[in-house]
Order: C-alpha cells, then sequence, then structure tokens
C-alpha cells in the first residue's frame, strides 16, 4: 500500500484547521467546567454553614447538601456539552429514559428515598431516642437515605428500611423525656395488702432515680387463684429507666424479705385427665 505524501499533508491541514476553529468552544468549555466545580464547592460549603447556623437536623443538612451538589453538577455537565456544541435535547432525552428505566428497576430503593425524606421532614425520631418499629427494638444511630440503623440491647446493628419504617407504627419511648415502668409483683392471700403497698412506696420514695413528679402509683392489679398481683408504676428519666425497674425489683424483694413478707411464685394449673 502506497501513502500518498499530499493526503497526509492534507489531512494534517484539515485537522489543524478544524482545531483552530474549534479551540475556543473548547477552551470556553474547559473553562466553565473548571469554574463552575470550584463554585459548586463553594456554594456547598456556604449552603451548609447556613443550615448548621440555623441547627437544622445534621442528617437533613448532609440530605439537602448532597441534593444541591448533583443538581449543580448535573446542571454543570449539560452546559458543558451544550458549550461544545453537543446537542443537548438528544441528551436529555437519553437521560430520562435511563431515569424512567433505572426508577422502575428500583422501585424498592425510591419506597425506601421516599420514607427517609418524610423521615428527615416529620421527625418522627431522632438519633439517640430509642424506638421500636417493625418489631425492633434499639437506639437510633444513624439515619441514612435508605435505611435507618438501630442498636439494640445485646449491641447488635439493626438496619431497617425507611419505607417500611415510615409506613408502619413507630413507638418512641424518648421523645416525652421521661417513661413510666409496669411493673408487677405477686403476693399471696394471706398478706396484709396495705402494708406491702406501704413498703414498695417506701422503697420508691428512697430511691433518688425515681421522680417525684408525677408520682409513683401502687395498686391492685389483678387477684388470680394463686396470688394477689400489685402494679408497680414508678416514673424515671429516659436515661435512667432500666436502672430503675431493675433496682425497684431487687429493693422490694429485700423490703419483703426483711419484713416477713413471702412473694407467692407464679403457678402454672395443668389439667389432668
Amino acid at each position: 500500500m502506497t501513502v500518498n505524501p499530499e493526503h497526509i499533508a492534507n489531512y494534517a491541514e484539515t485537522f489543524i484547521k478544524v482545531l483552530i476553529d474549534y479551540s475556543p468552544k473548547l477552551i470556553s468549555a474547559f473553562l466553565i467546567l473548571f469554574v463552575g466545580l470550584y463554585a459548586i464547592r463553594l456554594i456547598n460549603r456556604f449552603i451548609r454553614k447556613i443550615m448548621i447556623k440555623r441547627d437544622l437536623d445534621p442528617t437533613l443538612t448532609k440530605f439537602l447538601a448532597d441534593i444541591l451538589l448533583w443538581v449543580l453538577r448535573v446542571l454543570l455537565f449539560v452546559s458543558f456539552i451544550d458549550k461544545l456544541g453537543i446537542g443537548t435535547s438528544s441528551f436529555v432525552a437519553v437521560l430520562g429514559s435511563m431515569g424512567l428505566a433505572v426508577g422502575l428497576s428500583l422501585q424498592g430503593s425510591l419506597s425506601n428515598f421516599a420514607g427517609g425524606m418524610l423521615i428527615i421532614m416529620f421527625k418522627p425520631f431522632k438519633v439517640g431516642d430509642t424506638i421500636e418499629a417493625q418489631g425492633m427494638l434499639g437506639t437510633v444511630s444513624e439515619i441514612q437515605i435508605f435505611v435507618t440503623k438501630l442498636i439494640n440491647a445485646n449491641n447488635q446493628t439493626i438496619f431497617v428500611p425507611n419505607g417500611s419504617l415510615s409506613n408502619g407504627t413507630i413507638t418512641n419511648y424518648s421523645m416525652q423525656g421521661s417513661r413510666k415502668a409496669d411493673l408487677t409483683i405477686s403476693i399471696s392471700y394471706d398478706t396484709d395488702i396495705r402494708k406491702a403497698k406501704a413498703l414498695i412506696l417506701e422503697v420508691l420514695n428512697n430511691n433518688p432515680k425515681v421522680l417525684k413528679t408525677p408520682a409513683a402509683d401502687v395498686s391492685v392489679k389483678n387477684l388470680t387463684d394463686s396470688s394477689i398481683q400489685l402494679a408497680v408504676r414508678p416514673w424515671a428519666n429516659n436515661a435512667d429507666f432500666g436502672v430503675v425497674s431493675s433496682d425497684t425489683l431487687e429493693s422490694c424483694k429485700l423490703a419483703f424479705d426483711a419484713a416477713g413478707i413471702v412473694i407467692q411464685p407464679f403457678v402454672k394449673e395443668v389439667s389432668r385427665k
């Protein structure tokens, strides 16, 4: 195969001419790209500082800042390819088709995304709250866009999808600041009820972690075939709830032992044929 030097010269001349004619667009497009990326970084940093100063929820701040960042990047990219002379109408159409296809294939993820937005906006709980939802009980460790992380009493990490979490029932044990324990102590029918109640109230009054207001309540809960069940309901701050519940049971047992009151064990009746 013979290479014609004149053809090579013509191709080179044409290439140089096109490059010279196209170089202003190329330079201006990359200039827009680099300046735009720097401006987006400054804008994102500025918006984050404003939201932090206004004491917005950290999760909401990160979410909104990330959304703004990607929206500005997409707009910058469209401006960049438009400056290069590439038709944006066809690109936007392809991008829309891709978005539809991805949306149909990720319906579950989009549901979790929408659930995360609802949780962040309406705040049924926040990081540090103890909640019960979807059969799980734990302390909220992190609220992400798609899932919420819980830490249970066994120090296990539980990931609950935000879609099911936002559509289900949520019990927030931390929102009110204090909780009421509902304990049950069984005594025999030979026991003086007034004496037993007085001992329990004395135990509760001597516990500094039991709140005085609202006042603790001790009442007869049920009369079974084998025992009298007393309901013991002390109030405590959320941080002291577990300690108050265990201390109350232990202190009541010790007080009953000292007074000669026997705690009636649970008796399960078994029918005989």
